[in-house]
Parts: C-alpha cells; sequence; structure tokens
C-alpha cells in the first residue's frame, strides 16, 4: 500500500527514538551476545585441533597411505587402484584405521595355492568348500536353506612353521577376496568404547569390500576362553567381536570369512570354535611332503649331478616347512661365501658363479667351523682357542 513502511523501517524508526539508557543496555546485550558466539567457536576449533582421539587417527590414516605408497612388492597401479576404491567408499575414521590392515593380492609376497608343497588334500577341501561358494554364491545360494552357502570361520591350527599363516594369505589370492591382516593391536584403545568402535568398523568395512577374508593369526591370543578375572574393555570387545560375527549370518548374507591360525586350538573359546566349523590340522610334514617342499624351494638351485635328495628327506624328520627353509637358505649360502672367500676384496667381485649344490652343504650352519672348537658354555675352552675374541 501506498505510503506504509516496511517492518525494518518501523525498527530503525524506534530505534533512533529510544532513550540513550535504553540504546546501551541493547548495546550490551548484542556485544554479550557476539561475543558468547566467538568464545564458542574458538573453544570448539581448540578442542578440535587437540582432540586426541581425532588426531590418533588423523595420523593414522596418514600412515595407511605411507603403507600403501611404500609396499614394495605390490604394483604402482594396483596400490592406486585400492586406493581410489577405498577413497570411494567414504570410510569412517574407524575404517580408515582397519584399512591399514588390508594386504593387496598384487604384493609378490602373497603367495598361490602352487607355491604350497604338501598339501594338497587340504588345498582341495579349501577349494571346494571356502572358495567357491565365497566366489561364486549364484550357485550356492538356491535353496537348502542355506546349507551350501561358505562357513563363517576356518581354523587352521597345527606346529609352528607348518605354513597356516602362507596358506590363509594364499586362499585370499585365489579366491580374489579382500585379505585383512588384523593384528590385536589395532583394535587395542585406552580411550573407553574405542576398541568396541573398531571391531564394529572391521566388519563394516569387510561388508563395503566383499567378498572379504578376515586373518586372524595366533588367534588364541585375542578369543582365549573367558574368564571371570578378564579384563571389562577385553570382554567387552571380544564380546562386540563374537556378536558381530555371529551376525554374518542373520539377515542379508554376507561374503565374508573368518580365518583364524593357532598352535594352541585348546586354548580357545568355546563360543569361538563353535563359529569355526571347518578346521584343518596342518601337521609336519611328512617324507613325501618333505620331498615337495625341498623341491619348490631349490627349483631354481643348480644341483650337483650326484646329490641325493632322499638323504636330505631321510635326515629332515621332524622338521616343519619353516625348517626346511632355512635349511636350504643356509645351504645355499655355502657356495657363495666359498667363492667370496677367493677374493681378496668383495667389491671386486664380478664374476659371482658358484658351484652346484651338494649333500654336503646340508647340515652345515654358519659357523659350524668356529663351534668346532669349543663346547656350548664352555667359556674356558673357548678363551684358550680364541684368545684375541674380545680385543
Amino acid at each position: 500500500m501506498p505510503g506504509s513502511s516496511s517492518p525494518f523501517s518501523q525498527f530503525l524508526a524506534g530505534l533512533f527514538r529510544m532513550s540513550p539508557q535504553n540504546k546501551k543496555f541493547l548495546l550490551d546485550v548484542l556485544l554479550l551476545g557476539f561475543s558468547n558466539v566467538a568464545l564458542y567457536y574458538t573453544v570448539r576449533y581448540i578442542m578440535a585441533r587437540n582432540d586426541p582421539i581425532k588426531n590418533m587417527y588423523k595420523r593414522r590414516k596418514e600412515e595407511l597411505a605411507r603403507k600403501q605408497l611404500a609396499s614394495a612388492g605390490a604394483s604402482a597401479s594396483a596400490v592406486q587402484e585400492l586406493q581410489d576404491r577405498l577413497r570411494a567408499l567414504k570410510l569412517t575414521e574407524h575404517e580408515d584405521v582397519i584399512a591399514s590392515e588390508i594386504v593387496s593380492a598384487a604384493d609378490e609376497g602373497v603367495v598361490g595355492f602352487s607355491q604350497i608343497g604338501g598339501l594338497e588334500p587340504i588345498i582341495t577341501s579349501l577349494k571346494e568348500s571356502v572358495i567357491y561358494p565365497l566366489v561364486y554364491p549364484h550357485l550356492f545360494s538356491s535353496g537348502n536353506n542355506g546349507l551350501l552357502q561358505a562357513p563363517k570361520g576356518v581354523l587352521l591350527y597345527g606346529p609352528p612353521g607348518c605354513g597356516k599363516t602362507m596358506l590363509a594369505k594364499a586362499l585370499a589370492k585365489e579366491s580374489g577376496a579382500t585379505f585383512i591382516n588384523l593384528h590385536v593391536s589395532t583394535l587395542t584403545e585406552k580411550w573407553f568404547g574405542e576398541s568396541q568402535k573398531l571391531v564394529n568398523a572391521l566388519f563394516s568395512l569387510a561388508k563395503k569390500l566383499e567378498p572379504a577374508i578376515i586373518f586372524i593369526d595366533e588367534i588364541d591370543s585375542f578369543l582365549r576362553e573367558r574368564r571371570s578375572t578378564d579384563h571389562e574393555t577385553t570382554s567387552m570387545m571380544k564380546a562386540e567381536f563374537l556378536g558381530l560375527w555371529d551376525g554374518l549370518s542373520s539377515g542379508e548374507s554376507h561374503r565374508i570369512l573368518v580365518i583364524g591360525a593357532t598352535n594352541r586350538p585348546q586354548d580357545l573359546d568355546k563360543a569361538v570354535l563353535r563359529r569355526m566349523p571347518k578346521r584343518f590340522a596342518i601337521k609336519l610334514p611328512n617324507s613325501t611332503q618333505r620331498r615337495e617342499i625341498l623341491s619348490l624351494l631349490l627349483k631354481d638351485t643348480v644341483l650337483a649331478g650326484d646329490i641325493d635328495m632322499e638323504d636330505v628327506v631321510n635326515k629332515t624328520l621332524g622338521y616343519s616347512g619353516s625348517d626346511l627353509k632355512e635349511l636350504c637358505r643356509e645351504a645355499v649360502m655355502i657356495p657363495v661365501r666359498e667363492r667370496l672367500r677367493a677374493f681378496s676384496d668383495v667389491t671386486q667381485a664380478s664374476d659371482m658363479t658358484v658351484r652346484p649344490l651338494t649333500n654336503a652343504d646340508f647340515f652345515r650352519g654358519d659357523g659350524d667351523d668356529v663351534n668346532e672348537l669349543y663346547r656350548e658354555g664352555d667359556a674356558d675352552g673357548f678363551e684358550l682357542e680364541a684368545p684375541d675374541a674380545l680385543d
């Protein structure tokens, strides 16, 4: 309507008609309000900058980037592909921490089934009961009330050095699944409730990256039998893990597999064993398995024509796969050391052609010549034979 004024104009007119005391009061109120707002955002900024939990996750995210970029075994394209995939998922700060445990299938350190000797029956069973349902779910999801689905957990147990960890990594590579090599220290935090959030993030990340394999080495140290004397934080973390693990089969089916390796299966909680229906005993290799392992380890080594591998197989009774690898490493080093000793200056050694490996090179470790001079613990004999050792 012509001649009418806006509410803002009326407010300004009323403001000018106010008494000096009212104007001063209004100005004080406005200054107080602005100062409180400024104080609020200042304190909020300072708290955010010095938040220990947020800074911790920020540092871990930076460590993840450095770890993946510095991965010597994986190709640059594979590392970049993994980083792009994680970036596209928009992970939470807790999932970023768990992502640092992902092992790329392109890493040269991740072996395949063809590089594992002596475990063919177990590999065949793993292919049929784990890999095929995990990779081809459409073939195993029709009817039968889910009886054809992959198991929720697999337990590998046996003496140390028999290939449990190697078998789990090969399982991830052959299946093409995301392999999360979980360390218990990753889930342990000093802040109350953070461990449970990290456990939750573990399964939420595995769900986003399915098919996924969560591998826990020495699982008995984490999920051992629960007792009333356990710390409250540890008990809550175990309960959260078991609850989320068991919940994988409820509702929508997810292709997530938990693999545990241990040499003390008797220490595991019964609830954990129930969630691991597939259990494989990785025993010490027999003579046939030792022969296969030695053949794989020495396939690129030049052997003497008269070498008797059966003699080596018979003398390695009770050796684990790790022991056999160390035995072969020491054996192939002996011709190399002999060649190096032929040069007065090692830096001038241009021709490094070494002699073939013989039976005499096995069971002769580094320093055996020195060890023959004295018995273990015989300090007097050592001092007589090597008087200048401490000079």
